[in-house]
């Protein structure tokens, strides 16, 4: 049999532990890639072990997912009594003592399945909260034949958009979180890829996008999002970012955005294919397969591939669906964090601004997930001043470029962050909020060194100096300039081909700045209704 790893071992010892306590059903919180499949198999072969006779099934909710637990189960004991139940693959064994099925296939078909005496449900955050559905048929059906017959949950987001977590409130299933590995420490020991967030120039705006049922009505989001303008810029960002990575995904507002951002990568010379919940099953399963095999370099999707969808070369998410739903953001983050050969790391490009609501994901837990929801403005993530990663408030360093906390009499970082990150302006009492200034006309002006762009705002010119003849930090904030203010990626090397080739960029529409005293942060709308965010180190 194959060896577990040690949270592998200790959630299984946890989840009996918690049988053994109180016999209430466990709920086993595990991240993307950390090896769900594998803990469930052992289960398996550990409870037939301690009682020969016990029925198991195993339910989810794809067929995908049944496919692999199944083959994990084969793998892990091959002589282990399995079957499966699922009409899409046309397989009903409904008679093995180990069913692993789908609910959609046996949640009416409880005679054929008979009595189970552990039913083991995968992505168990699918389950909804009210009884009257097919889970909750089938969960009580079980139950009524075989009282006590216990329940254990996998899912790498414990919680629910509309209902909050699986283990609180009325009609909860799960009597508690037995045990919840931790995203940084898989990455810390090997595990798990590392992850690097970055801040995109472009940003979604959806202010103005109304919510129901705790997210964006989708019709009205995709309308927010789907603009040429917008979706052009984006993919250019994208390309330049993805240009030494392997399989990207990209995750849309729905399924005209996903066509116009495959439409726009493919513009670039890239192979992109589409996958949502219209795309027939032998076709995605062929787009699969090439995206696989390295013949596709990049998926757009809605709706599909945020759960069971297993490709560990994935070194590129980028997010485009801008969402209140701190599961379906680790969810979509997840499909990067699967190790793969030659694999350094994956980039997370966050357009949707989903970071800085939700947190860095090797912090977001079931507790910092609740405590997301009804406080959606507050913001949990801070761009490095160094490289623009992403990452948690309190962090003391960035793992992307090792930026350390400032020394000498200054308080450290974590102590001054609400005066030190002007990423935190929607936190500041409203007479201190940086305000938006109209910029009818701006200006370049030769520095020393480099040179300024002068917004010639009516309150007051806003001045920003580059330096697009420096190496390292400085030149990396001319090209970002250089590249919000619509230029292309081949940003000039010196500052007269910036004065030379000025034509080439938009002035914004509109300013506004944040300064303390180690960050100053100015951001731009232009007029297509594109803004990006520059932060830098002050001084």
């Amino acid at each position: 049999m194959l060896e577990l790893r040690d949270y592998q071992r200790r959630s299984l010892d946890a989840l009996q532990a918690s049988w053994d306590r109180d016999g209430g059903d466990g709920l086993v919180v595990l991240p993307t890639g950390a090896g769900k499949a594998l803990v469930i198999a052992a289960l398996v072969a550990e409870t037939l072990a301690r009682r020969p006779e016990a029925r198991i099934a195993v339910v989810t909710h794809s067929r995908e997912l049944i496919a692999q637990n199944h083959a994990e189960l084969t793998r892990f004991w091959p002589e282990a009594p399995a079957g499966i139940y699922s009409a899409g693959l046309a397989r009903r064994e409904a008679d093995a003592q180990v069913l692993v099925c789908g609910v959609q296939s046996v949640w009416n078909k409880l005679d054929a399945i008979g009595p189970r005496d552990l039913v083991v449900v995968d992505e168990a955050h699918l389950i909804p909260r009210a009884a009257d559905t097919r889970y909750g048929r089938l969960l009580a059906g079980l139950r009524a034949s075989r009282p006590d017959m216990r329940v254990a949950g996998f899912t790498a987001t414990p919680y629910r958009l509309d209902s909050g977590r699986l283990d609180e409130g009325p009609g909860r299933l799960f009597s508690g979180i037995v045990y919840e590995a931790n995203v940084g420490d898989l990455i810390h020991h090997g595990y798990l890829s590392p992850l690097v967030c970055k801040a995109t120039l472009t940003a979604l705006d959806v202010a103005d996008v109304p919510r129901r049922g705790g997210d964006y009505v989708p019709g009205l989001l995709e309308a927010a999002v789907n603009t040429a303008a917008i979706t052009e810029a984006a993919v250019a960002e994208m390309v330049a970012y993805g240009a030494e990575r392997r399989a990207w995904l990209a995750f849309c507002a729905g399924v005209a955005h996903a066509a116009a951002v495959r439409d726009a990568v493919r513009d670039h010379g890239i192979s992109c294919e589409t996958v949502t919940g219209e795309t027939d099953r032998r076709e995605r399963g062929r787009i699969v397969a090439a995206f696989r095999a390295g013949r596709i370099r990049c998926l757009t999707s809605v709706g599909v591939l945020a759960t069971g969808f297993n490709v560990p070369e994935v070194d590129l998410i980028a997010l485009l669906r801008p969402t209140q739903s701190t599961g379906l953001y680790v969810q979509q983050v997840g499909r990067a964090l699967r190790r793969a050969p030659g694999k350094r790391d994956a980039l997370v490009l966050d357009y949707a601004g989903l970071v800085r609501m939700h947190g860095p994901v090797d912090i977001v837990t079931a507790r910092t997930a609740a405590a997301v929801r009804g406080r959606e403005d507050e913001v949990r993530a801070k761009p490095c001043p160094g490289c623009g990663a992403l990452i948690a408030l309190n962090a003391s360093t960035c793992e992307a470029c090792w930026v350390e906390p400032e020394t000498g009499d200054e308080p450290p970082h974590e102590a001054e962050a609400e005066d030190a990150l002007p990423i935190l302006s929607d936190q500041l009492a409203p007479e201190l909020r940086p305000v938006w200034h109209p910029v009818p006309d701006w200006r370049f002006e030769p520095a020393r060194p480099g040179l300024d762009i002068v917004f010639a705002c009516p309150d007051g010119a806003v001045r920003v100096r580059l330096h697009p003849e420096e190496r390292g930090y400085l030149r990396q904030k001319a090209v970002q300039w250089w590249r919000g203010l619509g230029g292309g990626a081949d940003a000039p090397m010196t500052v007269a081909e910036v004065l030379e080739r000025r034509d080439e960029l938009t002035r914004p529409s509109a300013v506004r700045v944040q300064r303390s005293r180690s960050a100053e942060q100015v951001e731009c709308r232009l007029p297509d209704g594109r803004s990006f965010t520059d932060v830098r180190r002050a001084g």
